[in-house]
C-alpha cells in the first residue's frame, strides 16, 4: 500500500506540474510587471523631455543674450568715428572710448562665459536622452509582448488550458499595438525658433 500511495502521489505531482497551477499566475504577474515597465518608460519620457527642452532653451537664451550684447556693442563701436579733426574734442574721444570699452566688456563676458556655453552640449544630451528613452520604450513594449505571448500560449495549451479556465478563469492578454494616429512617430521637439 505504501508503494501505491507513493506512486499515486508521484502521478498526481506529475499531472499537477504540467497543468499550469503555478505557472499561470507566475506568467500573469510577469505580464503585469512588463506592462508596468512600459508605463514607467512613458512616464520617464513625459517627465524628462520637457525638462531637458527647457534646459536647452534656457542655455540657448543666456548665450543668445551674450552674443546679442557683443553684436550690439560691435555695431555701436563701428558707428562712432573719430577723425583727425576730432582729436581735440574730449567729448568725441570719450564717446569713442565708451563704445570701445563697451565692446571690450562684452567680449570679456563672452570669454568668461565661453567655458560654460552649454547649449550645444545640452542639445547633444537632449538628443541622447530622447534616443535612450525611445529605445527603452521599444524594449519595454517588446518585453511586454513577449510576456503576453508566453502567457497566452500557456493558457491555451493542454493541460494548462483546463486549469487556466477552471481554476483561474484566465483570459488572453492583449499585446501592445499602437492605436493612436501618429503613435508610430516619436514626439516632436520644438525649441520655439
Amino acid at each position: 500500500m505504501n508503494n501505491g500511495i507513493r506512486f499515486g502521489a508521484i502521478a498526481a505531482a506529475a499531472l499537477l506540474s504540467g497543468c499550469g497551477l503555478n505557472s499561470i499566475p507566475a506568467e500573469d504577474e510577469a505580464v503585469k510587471a512588463r506592462w508596468a515597465d512600459v508605463e514607467n518608460y512613458y512616464q520617464r519620457r513625459a517627465d524628462l523631455i520637457p525638462n531637458l527642452v527647457a534646459t536647452v532653451k534656457a542655455s540657448g537664451a543666456q548665450e543668445k543674450d551674450i552674443l546679442v550684447q557683443v553684436t550690439q556693442a560691435r555695431a555701436a563701436a563701428n558707428t562712432i568715428r573719430v577723425s583727425s579733426e576730432d582729436l581735440s574734442d574730449p567729448a568725441k574721444l570719450a564717446q569713442f572710448d565708451r563704445a570701445q570699452s563697451s565692446l571690450g566688456f562684452s567680449l570679456q563676458k563672452l570669454q568668461e562665459a565661453y567655458p560654460d556655453i552649454k547649449s550645444q552640449a545640452n542639445f547633444t544630451t537632449l538628443l541622447g536622452q530622447l534616443e535612450g528613452t525611445e529605445n527603452r520604450i521599444t524594449i519595454a513594449r517588446r518585453d511586454y509582448n513577449g510576456a503576453v505571448q508566453k502567457y497566452n500560449t500557456t493558457i491555451r495549451t493542454f493541460p494548462a488550458a483546463i486549469t487556466a479556465s477552471i481554476v483561474y478563469g484566465a483570459k488572453p492578454k492583449v499585446p501592445f499595438a499602437a492605436t493612436t494616429p501618429g503613435a508610430e512617430a516619436a514626439p516632436k521637439v520644438d525649441f520655439g525658433n
